[in-house]
Parts: C-alpha cells; sequence; structure tokens
C-alpha cells in the first residue's frame, strides 16, 4: 500500500499544479470580456508566454491516474465521458483562440475568438468543478464498477454547487494573476474584480463546506478517525480568511500566493477526505474503486517513481525559469501582436 499511496499523492499534486497553473489564465478568460480591445491585448500578452505550459500538468496528472490507477481512468473517463469532451472541445477552442485573434484584421473574427476564449475558459473551469463535486458526492456504479448515471444525473445541485465554487475559486485567482501582471487602469479593475470574487469565493467554499457535512458522512470519516487531521480544514479556513484581509488592502502579490495556498489546501482537504478511496460509489461503498483495487502493478508503479523523480525537477526547474523571465509587467500596446 506504500506506492499506492505515494502515487495517491503524487497524482493530487500534479493535478493541484494544474489548478494552480492553468486557474490563473482559466481566470483570465472569465475576465476576459470585461475589457476593451486595449485590455483583451494585454491579458493575453500577460499569459502568452505561459498559458500551454501550464496545460501540460492536466496532461501529466491524466497520464499519471492511466498508469497508476487505469481501473479509475477507465471508469471516470467512460463515465464523464460527454463532460470531457466538452472539457476537451473547449481547451481546444481557448488555446486556438489565442493564437489565432490576430491572425486577421477583422473586427468580427477578433469577436468570434474573444468570446471562444472566454467561453472556453468559463465551460473548462465550471465543468472540472463539477467532476470534482460527483467524485467527493459518490458516483453511482454497477457491480463492475461501471458508472451508470447520464451526463445529466451529474448536473445535480451538489456537484453544481462545487462547480459554481470552483469557479470563484478561479475567477478570484485570474483576477490577481492580472493585478500583478498588468499596469495603470487594468490592474485597478483586477483589484477590484479580485475583491468582489474573493468574497463570493469564500462565501460559496462557506456554503459547499455545509453541504458536504450534510451531505455524507463518509467524507468525513478520516478526520473523525484520525482528530489531528483536522488542521488540514482549519488551514484552508485560515487562509481564506488571510485571502479576503489581503485583497481588502489591495495586497495584490500577497493575496496571489494566498489564492495559490488556497487551491492547495482545498485539495489536500478533499484528497483527505477521500482516502483511500479514488472513486466512491455512492449508496454501496463496496463498489468502490480504491488505492489498493485500482492500481497497476507493484513493479509498475515502481518504475514510475523512478521516472517521475528523475523527470519532475527539470520540469519545475523549466517553468519556475520561465515565470522568472517573464515576470514584469505588460505594457498595453496599440498594436495588433500580443
Amino acid at each position: 500500500m506504500i506506492l499506492q499511496t505515494i502515487w495517491f499523492i503524487l497524482v493530487a499534486v500534479l493535478l493541484a499544479g494544474y489548478v494552480v497553473l492553468d486557474g490563473f489564465d482559466l481566470g483570465v478568460g472569465l475576465w476576459y470580456l470585461f475589457g476593451g480591445e486595449k485590455d483583451r491585448r494585454a491579458m493575453l500578452a500577460a499569459i502568452g508566454p505561459v498559458w500551454d505550459g501550464n496545460e501540460v500538468w492536466l496532461l501529466t496528472g491524466a497520464g499519471a491516474l492511466f498508469a497508476a490507477f487505469p481501473h479509475v481512468y477507465a471508469t471516470v473517463f467512460s463515465g464523464f465521458y460527454l463532460a470531457m469532451m466538452l472539457v476537451v472541445f473547449a481547451l481546444i477552442f481557448r488555446g486556438v483562440a489565442v493564437e489565432f485573434r490576430n491572425k486577421v484584421a477583422s473586427p468580427a473574427w477578433r469577436r468570434f475568438w474573444d468570446a471562444a476564449f472566454a467561453v472556453g475558459s468559463s465551460l473548462t473551469a465550471l465543468l472540472l468543478g463539477v467532476a470534482l463535486g460527483n467524485i467527493l458526492r459518490g458516483l453511482p456504479m454497477d457491480a463492475g464498477r461501471n458508472v451508470t448515471g447520464s451526463f445529466f444525473s451529474l448536473l445535480n445541485p451538489y456537484a453544481l454547487l462545487i462547480g459554481v465554487a470552483g469557479f470563484g475559486v478561479v475567477a478570484a485567482h485570474g483576477a490577481l494573476y492580472l493585478a500583478i501582471r498588468t499596469q495603470g487602469d487594468l490592474r485597478r479593475r483586477a483589484l477590484r474584480w479580485a475583491g468582489r470574487a474573493v468574497v463570493a469565493e469564500a462565501v460559496l467554499l462557506a456554503l459547499a463546506a455545509a453541504a458536504t457535512a450534510l451531505l455524507d458522512i463518509r467524507l468525513l470519516r478520516n478526520y473523525n478517525a484520525v482528530p489531528v487531521l483536522w488542521v488540514v480544514p482549519a488551514a484552508a479556513g485560515a487562509v481564506v480568511a488571510l485571502l479576503v484581509v489581503a485583497c481588502r488592502r489591495g495586497q495584490a502579490g500577497r493575496a496571489f500566493v494566498l489564492s495559490a495556498a488556497t487551491i492547495v489546501a482545498l485539495w489536500a482537504l478533499a484528497g483527505v477526505a477521500l482516502y483511500p478511496d479514488l472513486v466512491p460509489a455512492a449508496g454501496d461503498g463496496a463498489a468502490s474503486l480504491t488505492i489498493a483495487n485500482a492500481s497497476s502493478t507493484q513493479r509498475t508503479l515502481t518504475i514510475m517513481l523512478i521516472v517521475a523523480l528523475a523527470g519532475m525537477p527539470i520540469v519545475i526547474g523549466y517553468q519556475a525559469w520561465l515565470y522568472w523571465t517573464f515576470r514584469r509587467p505588460v505594457e498595453q500596446r496599440d498594436d495588433t501582436a500580443y
């Protein structure tokens, strides 16, 4: 169980890294249509050097999930097939929009790709949150551990609440990124957006916490079994409170770091609640996919761990260099190139 637990943590880290990094450029997309032409160019310039590298974390996390826990990959991706295809198309459209919007000197052309970028970003943020909500809630599965629900059954009130809360987290994260990477009037408006989004985030997270406690006591079993683990939700609440204070004081840099810490804390909160389950089954806990019954062989997990320990420092080092290189605020320009 040691290797399975290590890979449970590593997959969680990879997915948390995706939410922290791609979360802010998804968040930029949520605010994208609130700006004029010069604002939009500045927004794209702020994320231009890094957005595609951020999405690598999602691909790596999905690949690690496939290799380490293939049964989970099969169950989740088949059960969420339509939702995942919508996410894939949303990611494709937002990526193409970044590259294509300035290729033709036509206002209609730009408006189309601007809308594609905003809708693709919003749909991705919402649907990934809804997927997490369904995992926490538990999926209806048969004896063969196949998901029996439909796409519309995934749109249940609890999952939608988690999706909207996640939407709020991403919106605040993106606004704070704009506040530290832009200048002038756009920066001032980004700080206002962040202030409002952070308050909404705090309210939505409180509602999600209350709904989670009322929904299924199984999500509290680890916390009740090991009381010291309650430090995780306590830390998450404290970080959110500090985030609200930093936003009210206009401390953009500190608030962005706290926003990233909030995402990590929330991800840890969910991971502790789920362990050792990977995909809980609604109703019948015996049908759940766990780190024990869904993992690859010990040999596979060992080889993967060696490769991960060798490769992850290189990826992290490269991305750290990239962010350091493009750390300065962008300038608003009148030309068409971002």
